[in-house]
C-alpha cells in the first residue's frame, strides 16, 4: 500500500521550474560560444555628387551579408539590423557605375563592424543605374482656344497664368523629352463668370521627375454679348456691294 507521503513527492511545477532553468543555462551556454555564422540585412547609404547625379533606379536600402560571431552578437544584429548606423557605399564614378562591388562593400563594413567578423556580402540584387542630373524649363500657355463657354458669353480680358513657367528636374535621358511648352486646358464647363482656379498639371507625373509647381493658378474675365457679332452683317454688304456694282453695269 502506497502511503500518502511518497503520492505528494511529484511535484509538475517543480519539475517545470527545473526544466526551464536547465534550457536557460543551456541557451546562455551556447550563446556565449564563437563560430557561429548568420545571414543578416545591413543597411547602406550610397555616397555621390547626388547634385550632379540621380539614380534611375531605386538603390538598395541595405544588403545582406554572411558574418561570424559569438551568440549574443549575432543574435543583436539580427534583431535590430536597422538600429545600427548605415554604412557608407561610395560611387566613384556613377555614369560607369552599373553593379554594386561587393569587394569594396565588403571591405567598407569590415571597417564599420567591429564586432562582427563579416564574410561575404551576399550578391542578390546589386545593380544600379545613374543618369546625369538635369534642369529644364517648360513655358505654360493657356488653351484659349478650346474654353467652354456659355452661349453668347466671350472672354474678355487676358489669360493670366501665375506662374508662367516652371523648372523640371530628373535624369537627363527624362528632362529632355520634355516639351519646351505645356498647354493648360480648362476644365469647366459653360462657363459664364469670371473664372479664377488653380488647375493641376498633370502632364509630368513620372516618379523620377519633379517640378518646381504642381498647380497652375489661371484667371480671366468673362462678358455677355448684348448685340449679334459684327460678322453677322457682313453678308448684308457683300450683297448690297454685289447690287451696286450689277446697277453700275446696267447704266453702261
Amino acid at each position: 500500500m502506497i502511503s500518502p507521503q511518497n503520492s505528494q513527492s511529484f511535484q509538475p511545477t517543480k519539475a517545470l521550474l527545473c526544466l526551464g532553468a536547465a534550457a536557460l543555462f543551456w541557451f546562455l551556454n551556447a550563446l556565449n560560444k564563437t563560430g557561429y555564422t548568420l545571414n543578416v540585412e545591413y543597411p547602406v547609404r550610397f555616397v555621390y555628387n547626388d547634385s550632379l547625379f540621380i539614380p534611375t533606379s531605386p538603390l538598395p536600402r541595405t544588403v545582406t551579408v554572411n558574418v561570424s560571431s559569438d551568440g549574443w552578437g549575432l543574435l543583436r544584429h539580427s534583431w535590430l539590423p536597422f538600429r545600427v548606423e548605415p554604412v557608407d557605399y561610395v560611387v566613384k564614378n556613377p555614369m560607369q557605375a552599373s553593379v554594386i562591388n561587393t569587394s569594396s562593400l565588403t571591405a567598407a563594413l569590415a571597417e564599420h563592424v567591429k564586432k562582427l567578423q563579416v564574410n561575404y556580402v551576399v550578391a542578390d540584387t546589386l545593380e544600379m543605374d545613374f543618369d546625369r542630373r538635369m534642369t529644364k524649363t517648360v513655358r505654360l500657355i493657356p488653351d484659349s482656344l478650346h474654353i467652354n463657354l456659355a452661349p453668347r458669353f466671350v472672354v474678355s480680358s487676358i489669360i493670366n497664368l501665375t506662374p508662367r513657367t516652371i523648372q523640371v528636374e530628373g535624369p537627363a535621358r527624362l528632362v529632355r523629352g520634355v516639351p519646351d511648352t505645356l498647354v493648360v486646358k480648362i476644365p469647366r464647363k459653360r462657363i459664364v463668370d469670371n473664372y479664377d482656379e488653380e488647375i493641376p498639371l498633370n502632364h509630368l507625373r513620372h516618379p523620377l521627375l519633379r517640378t518646381s509647381a504642381d498647380r497652375v493658378a489661371v484667371s480671366f474675365e468673362v462678358g455677355e454679348l448684348l448685340s449679334p457679332l459684327p460678322a453677322a452683317s457682313q453678308p448684308e454688304s457683300t450683297t448690297s456691294a454685289k447690287s451696286n456694282k450689277s446697277a453700275a453695269r446696267t447704266r453702261r
